[in-house]
């Protein structure tokens, strides 16, 4: 699985014109799945998500996780995290996860956010046409590979 997490002051998902979810302060998760990805994969990344410490304290010093401040979680499936460029200009696609392994996966992911926190959780919509609309605060951005762990 990969990851691209951006600290937010707020963000939403619209689909077909319509907000879909929305969060304020926290972290937009965009999650990439293929398809040798595991339970184990989703734990490590969602306790790694959780205890990253990118907020600041009271010294501006990033301290804090999303759970120590208490913000929300939007969850977004995307799957052009696994793009290949090498060959050509046009990105090949064939090491994202196919929907029948990527959907259950994506379930889990967002199911296991809520077992383990207290947080607000929203989501996109899996294989959707989504308007994700965000602030980004900082700009705050990571990346995170859970086969690399880095």
């Amino acid at each position: 699985m990969r990851v691209v997490i951006q600290r937010v002051q707020t963000a939403s998902v619209k689909i077909e014109g319509q907000i879909y979810s929305s969060i304020d302060k926290g972290l937009v998760v965009l999650l990439g799945i293929c398809d040798d990805d595991t339970s184990k994969d989703i734990e490590w990344l969602v306790n790694k998500i959780l205890n990253l410490r990118i907020f600041g304290d009271a010294e501006g010093k990033m301290n804090y996780s999303v759970t120590d401040v208490m913000g929300g979680i939007m969850v977004v499936s995307q799957f052009t995290l696994f793009a290949s460029t090498k060959k050509g200009n046009r990105p090949s696609f064939i090491h994202a996860g196919k929907p029948d392994i990527a959907i259950p996966l994506y379930d889990e992911f967002i199911a296991y956010c809520k077992e383990i926190s207290d947080l607000d959780i929203a989501t996109g919509s899996f294989g959707a046409d989504m308007k994700i609309n965000l602030v980004n605060d900082g700009p705050v951005t990571i990346i995170i590979d859970s086969k690399k762990k880095e």
